[in-house]
């Protein structure tokens, strides 16, 4: 419990400081919502700023963020001056389609990383493992935004893929098996996009930790007694070379949120990305910060579940905090 609770400390700290800095940064920022509007001449200075005021922006900076910070408690996430409602309601679908999105492509890579990742480091040095190094460094050179493109342009060209949304029209006319392959219909081409960015990284940490585990002298000596290579592989090598690992997962889980936002704006995936793109262009602050918190608070859950699975795995770590 200790431990336990000190993580929670620790991300509590974390995200309240990502909560005043993203705040007060867009806050301090020049222009607001209502430039557009002062640009008008058919409305008065006088009638904006009674309008801001009702709003609470004419108030200092610590009263504002207060006001958030209430407002987060209680559930709202602030007040979308765009839409004239909370936040909340405006994220919830939205945090639930990313979510969707980057879990099934973060479960993919992971589904293709252990494996290839394993059979190179017991490869090392072959043809194999040197053309997988060839191509993880060939997809590492292509922009992600290239690849979200080339995509996009296949799903256009060939028809095989939906080219934007997540449902087809009609869907509620459907069972709930057909909406269900449906919506996997779309989620195919994102999620392969998502899972190929992230594939190079995971394959590179998965080699380097088995490499790592192949030489350590346990190892040696169960290859010694004869114990066949793929139980050798899978059932002592990769649980010792877990712990780097289960670091790396928290890693992916950040980087698969800020890729997963490019690829919902490139591929329409009615995600976190687009709402985002949407608030800074129409310069609805609150949102933006709702936006940032939300993602900011899915990378310290992430975390958290590494430490807590780190926690699990690794007797040394339960050890220290006896």
């Amino acid at each position: 419990m200790r431990y336990i609770s000190r993580r929670l400390i620790h991300a509590i700290l974390l995200l309240l400081a990502v909560s005043f800095f993203s705040f007060a940064l867009l806050q301090l920022a020049p222009g607001d919502f209502f430039d557009a509007m002062r640009l008008n001449p058919q409305i008065s200075q006088h009638t904006v700023e009674n309008i801001r005021s009702e709003y609470g922006l004419d108030q200092p900076l610590p009263i504002r963020y207060a006001r958030w910070l209430r407002s987060m408690l209680k559930g709202d996430l602030g007040f979308s001056l765009a839409s004239n409602s909370a936040v909340a309601p405006l994220l919830r679908v939205r945090a639930r389609n990313t979510l969707l999105l980057s879990g099934t492509a973060t479960l993919l890579a992971w589904l293709l990383a252990l494996p290839i990742g394993v059979w190179s480091a017991a490869k090392r040095g072959g043809w194999s493992d040197r053309i997988g190094n060839v191509a993880t460094s060939a997809i590492l050179t292509v922009p992600d935004l290239l690849l979200f493109l080339a995509l996009l342009l296949l799903a256009v060209r060939t028809g095989w893929f939906p080219t934007g949304g997540m449902v087809s029209p009609g869907i509620d006319e459907m069972n709930f098996w057909a909406q269900a392959k449906d919506i996997g219909f779309h989620l195919v081409l994102p999620a392969f996009g998502l899972a190929v960015v992230m594939l190079p990284v995971l394959m590179r940490h998965v080699r380097s930790a088995m490499i790592e585990a192949l030489e350590s002298p346990f190892i040696r000596a169960a290859r010694g007694h004869g114990i066949p290579r793929g139980r050798l592989l899978f059932r002592y090598a990769l649980p010792a070379a877990s712990n780097p690992l289960i670091s790396l997962l928290g890693f992916s889980v950040a980087t698969m949120l800020s890729t997963s936002m490019l690829a919902e704006v490139v591929l329409s995936w009615p995600g976190l990305g687009p709402l985002l793109v949407e608030s800074i262009f129409s310069r609805d602050v609150y949102v933006v910060v709702a936006v940032v918190m939300l993602s900011s608070i899915f990378l310290v859950m992430g975390n958290l579940l590494a430490d807590l699975l780190l926690f699990a795995s690794d007797p040394r770590i339960r050890t220290e905090n006896e």
